[in-house]
């Protein structure tokens, strides 16, 4: 079974929550089997995630998806994202966005994923101009084939310190007219342009958000709607 990539930059720091999330979905019972008299359950490793460092060489083959995580690669310097998009393992994940691989990019994540092209718009300094931490109701505004799960209203944390969506108005126009615009706040907490929360490619492979779903998928942390983001690449 093909592996999820989970990309590792110098400054990352949720790709431990995200290898986490994939792996709640992977014990799966699939068969029994009578072993010296006793009944056992055979278990599959479902997601298969593997953490991918920056300056490895991908072989996008072996993968059927990828996250990018959130954190602050490479500390953020010059600004979030920009260092990072010249790293050898982006080189590739640009290369599998552009042949059709799923990607999904969370906060630092989404800023790489605009950075290297692969997304359009950027993420700027908050209106507030300092980091926010808190939970932000979301709003589903177009399907994607490749998240399908994903419906109506869903309620994610933020924490981010560039997180307002900014994107030209005649490139906004195109966005809203291929539907890629993907996920919206409902009470703008950063300035972002037209409340986006998250917007994806024309194909719909490359997607990403500024919200973590990875810390919404246990009642203990304070909700599960971040669950619909990891189940379909299991």
């Amino acid at each position: 079974m093909k592996k999820t990539g989970i990309l590792q930059f110098p400054g990352s720091n949720c790709d431990g929550d995200v290898f986490k999330a994939l792996k709640s979905f992977s014990l799966k019972p699939v068969t029994e089997q009578i072993v010296y008299k006793n009944t056992v359950t055979a278990f599959q490793d479902a997601c298969w995630p593997e953490l991918l460092k920056s300056s490895d060489t991908i072989e996008i083959k072996n993968y059927k998806a990828f996250i990018v995580p959130g954190g602050f690669s490479y500390g953020d310097y010059l600004r979030a994202g920009a260092l990072a998009r010249f790293s050898p393992a982006m080189k590739d994940l640009i290369r599998a966005g552009q042949k059709g691989w799923p990607i999904l990019g969370i906060c630092n994540g989404f800023q790489i994923l605009c950075e290297s092209g692969l997304l359009e718009g950027a993420l700027l300094p908050n209106k507030q101009g300092r980091f926010l931490d808190e939970w932000s109701d979301l709003k589903l505004e177009n399907q994607n084939a490749f998240w399908p799960s994903l419906s109506g209203e869903i309620k994610l944390p933020i924490a981010h310190g560039e997180g307002s969506y900014y994107i030209p108005q005649d490139q906004l126009n195109k966005l809203r007219d291929n539907s890629q615009v993907w996920i919206s706040y409902q009470n703008n907490p950063n300035g972002s342009v037209e409340n986006i929360a998250g917007v994806m490619n024309k194909k719909g492979n490359v997607a990403g958000l500024m919200p973590h779903p990875e810390r919404a998928v246990a009642d203990w942390m304070g909700g599960t709607d971040g669950l619909s983001f990891f189940q379909n690449l299991c």
